[in-house]
């Protein structure tokens, strides 16, 4: 399946945030921009170099008026250890079936040591105001992602 694409209506979903909230895309509707990233799976190294990132740049993302939310295929129990764990400060959300995730196209074919398998294809997708995708990052660097992803709201959405 193909990445949602730049200029459409980025899909709805409404899902379970780590304390068992429900999170909604319309809510941030005219009045933050969204920076949504798809990650495989919660406390593993990459994925915690990521999130720990963007725990960090929360101040950065608040003065544009943007937020951070991240899906991955974890449960409500994993989701609210990872938090804890890592002091992360920013909203994960539970996808366990992966509906959002294939219907943002970050599901798909993995390989990792000669094998291949179905999985989160770890990118990011940056939703203006107006609830349009604005930008898609299909390839992420867990070391710089939250910088690029900042870099790219001020240039283009501040």
């Amino acid at each position: 399946m193909a990445f949602a694409q730049v200029g459409k209506v980025a899909p709805a979903f409404s899902l379970l945030d780590q304390r068992g909230n429900k999170v909604s895309l319309k809510q941030f509707r005219d009045s933050k921009n969204v920076v949504l990233y798809f990650y495989p799976k919660a406390m593993t190294p990459g994925c915690t170099v990521q999130a720990c990132g963007i725990r960090d740049s929360k101040a950065e993302f608040e003065a544009l008026d943007t937020v951070v939310l991240a899906v991955s295929p974890d449960s409500v129990d994993r989701l609210v250890k990872f938090e804890d764990k890592q002091e992360l400060n920013f909203t994960l959300l539970s996808d366990e079936d992966h509906a959002i995730t294939d219907k943002y196209g970050a599901w798909g074919l993995k390989k990792f040591m000669g094998r291949e398998f179905m999985g989160v294809l770890r990118s990011t997708f940056i939703i203006g105001k107006d609830g349009r995708i604005a930008y898609v990052m299909e390839k992420v660097k867990t070391k710089s992602h939250h910088e690029d992803a900042l870099n790219w709201v001020q240039e283009n959405l501040s």
